[in-house]
């Protein structure tokens, strides 16, 4: 599988830095953002207040944990901008989530914010292997998600030349491809499958596919997914984090000659895993939620957010950064099935340690008096359309059944269907859980 190994004389110095070092510049830059925000964000002074800490306690590093969080409800409280740290001429551009499930979070940026930014998108596929010259075909979504643009800026930082795309027009995806031949692609895991399934539909191997190397982002994917990509577009696959609380794409981003997990860009954003329910801090190694304190923001800068992403922190190896485990799901997606608590990840990773299925599928959860019942719907791989009789399907759906039962403890219908059976997400994340259970009132 091709690769493009970075050189070491392409890392910049903090990148190669010691553990003092880092620490060092960490604290000079955290007691400037807490201050900061203290001093312009009306709401969290209050909070500090409340807490009663200052500024002036934050003595080292440790001192983060005596500061209170921020969540998205304290985004959303103060729609849109009280939360902003400088005034409303300062700030460059906006960006904002997409709001399904109440008003939308907004961000803003100053111009410096941006120069980061781009700096750190940069810094990303530096680490995936790009170098200047390199062409990057951008699948992410333009607009107020802050995939297509933090990407696009991130691309022409890197010396790279950047293709527009967005997301959805599959075939027009596909055809530009085949004619620009791109070196780089950066797309969500679920729609690169959906074009990997157009490249099959139009009789191209992977080995004919111009593309080497893959960076994506904006939902979970776990070792599965990694290798079904990388199987169906003959890729490296890269995995980049971001959010847009906190940046947007390029809060961390994994190697190519390790692909063990993101790296966090630690000389702007200060990491910490705490405990979902009690909110103290973990020690590295040790799973729990992933909080980020931003260390050089100026127009939205964020103190010990709540990113509700599972994972933990594990110890440096290509970079002198610390890395991120892969994430396990969220403390705010996890679906309570009978008692049983289920990620969507873990059953993709079920689905997936059969190479008869494909990476796409969903969840239907559903309640039969009192009782919530799951039903996991998977598809055969293209080339197996029409080779499989429905007893075949039969038994696919019961070997999943029973691992599902065995590895996660809860007991599921599955529907095994024949390949573009599920609706595809041409823009966006995927849509993994359909929720039809009454609201509660």
């Amino acid at each position: 599988m091709p690769t493009k190994t970075p050189a070491p004389g392409d890392l910049e110095p903090i990148e190669r830095a010691s553990r003092d070092e880092i620490s060092a510049l960490q604290l000079q830059r955290l007691q400037w953002s807490v201050r900061h925000c203290h001093d312009n964000v009306a709401p969290y002074r209050r909070r500090c207040a409340e807490r009663g800490v200052h500024p002036d306690d934050l003595k080292t590093l440790a001192d983060l944990a005596k500061f209170p969080f921020m969540t998205k409800s304290d985004l959303r409280e103060h729609y849109p901008f009280g939360l902003f740290a400088v005034p409303r001429e300062r700030v460059a551009r906006l960006h904002a989530s997409s709001g399904t499930t109440g008003k939308p979070i907004v961000v803003g940026y100053t111009l410096r914010d941006i120069e980061h930014w781009a700096d750190l998108v940069a810094r990303s596929l530096r680490a995936a292997g790009a170098r200047p010259g390199d062409m990057v075909h951008n699948a992410y979504g333009y607009g107020m998600f802050t995939g297509g643009l933090g990407a696009h800026y991130g691309i022409e930082r890197a010396g790279c030349t950047a293709v527009p795309m967005s997301g959805g027009q599959t075939e027009k995806q596909v055809q530009a491809i085949i004619d620009f031949r791109p070196d780089f692609i950066m797309v969500t895991p679920s729609y690169s499958l959906v074009i990997a399934e157009e490249f099959a539909r139009q009789g191209m191997t992977p080995e004919q596919i111009s593309l080497a190397v893959g960076v994506f982002g904006a939902e979970p994917w776990g070792e599965g997914m990694r290798g079904e990509i990388e199987r169906m577009l003959g890729i490296d696959a890269i995995d980049i984090y971001g959010l847009t609380e906190v940046m947007g794409p390029g809060v961390a981003s994994e190697c190519i000659e390790s692909k063990d997990g993101p790296v966090i860009w630690e000389d702007h954003f200060y990491p910490e895993v705490i405990d979902p329910e009690t909110g103290e801090a973990l020690p590295d190694g040790e799973e729990g939620e992933l909080v980020f304190t931003s260390l050089t923001k100026e127009a939205f800068p964020v103190i010990r957010y709540r990113t509700r992403d599972l994972t933990r922190l594990l110890p440096p190896t290509a970079r002198s950064f610390r890395r991120m485990g892969r994430i396990t799901g969220r403390s705010d997606d996890m679906l309570i099935i009978r008692g049983v608590n289920v990620f969507p990840t873990q059953i993709e990773e079920q689905v997936l340690r059969d190479k008869r299925l494909s990476g796409n599928y969903q969840l239907v959860i559903t309640r039969s008096g009192h009782m919530d019942e799951m039903e996991v719907r998977c598809e055969v791989q293209r080339e197996l359309q029409g080779a499989l009789s429905a007893a075949d399907f039969d038994h696919l759906g019961r070997e999943l059944q029973h691992r599902i039962k065995t590895m996660i403890g809860v007991s599921a219908k599955v529907s095994v269907m024949e390949a573009d059976a599920i609706p595809r997400t041409l823009v966006g994340k995927a849509r993994r859980v359909i929720d039809q259970r009454p609201k509660q009132s």
